[in-house]
């Protein structure tokens, strides 16, 4: 099995006119749809689209798109690290 090297806030690489945020306090969050619940571990950057939808880059170089329209989101900060950044 091979180590996989986790990222930092510093690795992303934004080509996009989208502006990301550091949440890389957090060590994970969860978003919660009508009986489906998606988590994403490790996130790193947030970037909040107009109509709502959230695009996240996490530490094991995983692009996520959550659409506008959940109900729900969770996540736990990092011990020592700020509960809302964002």
């Amino acid at each position: 099995m091979t180590d996989i090297k986790l990222l930092k806030f510093e690795d992303l690489r934004n080509y996009s006119d989208n502006e990301f945020l550091d949440i890389s306090s957090e060590i994970y969050r969860v978003y919660t749809f009508n009986g489906l619940t998606i988590e994403i571990n490790f996130p790193l950057a947030l970037s909040v689209s107009e109509n709502g939808g959230h695009r996240i880059f996490d530490a094991r170089n995983i692009s996520h798109y959550i659409p506008a329209g959940w109900l729900h989101l969770e996540w736990e900060a990092k011990p020592d690290c700020p509960n809302f950044v964002v």
